[in-house]
């Protein structure tokens, strides 16, 4: 059931709200950018997805194909969603799970994972490694 969780940076600059349903899996990955900054991102529909503040606040990397935009706020650098143009399921955003407000540890310890091997472009199947994701 979706439920409307606010998301926020570090600094408290950038801050979105977003219809999630924290029951489906949310996802973790081996590519080079979700790795470096260990994103663990909860699927969203843009009409689920509102920026309420910060938006002249974000900065905006795009790398390789410029498929995915990847959105950190310039003040604090924490990374509170991407958006994802090219994905099996069309446009989406990944709304940094790490960056929800009010979510106790018991909750976010029940989300489950679904790993992705991006590293090799293999989006229907989990790397053989996963346990550092």
């Amino acid at each position: 059931m979706k439920k409307t969780y606010r998301a926020s940076c570090h600094c408290g600059r950038v801050a979105v709200d977003a219809d999630l349903d924290l029951t489906q899996p949310s996802y973790r990955c081996n590519c080079s950018i979700c790795r470096r900054v260990r994103f663990w991102p909860a699927v969203a529909p843009p009409e689920d997805v509102r920026i309420v503040a910060g938006e002249d606040e974000l900065t905006r990397y795009v790398f390789a194909g410029m498929r995915n935009h990847h959105y950190f706020c310039r003040h604090c650098g924490v990374r509170v969603f991407g958006l994802g143009n090219d994905t099996p399921i069309g446009t989406m955003y990944g709304i940094n799970i790490g960056c929800l407000e009010g979510v106790d540890e018991a909750t976010l310890s029940n989300i489950p994972i679904k790993y992705v091997d991006g590293m090799h472009d293999r989006w229907d199947s989990a790397p053989e490694f996963t346990s550092h994701l």
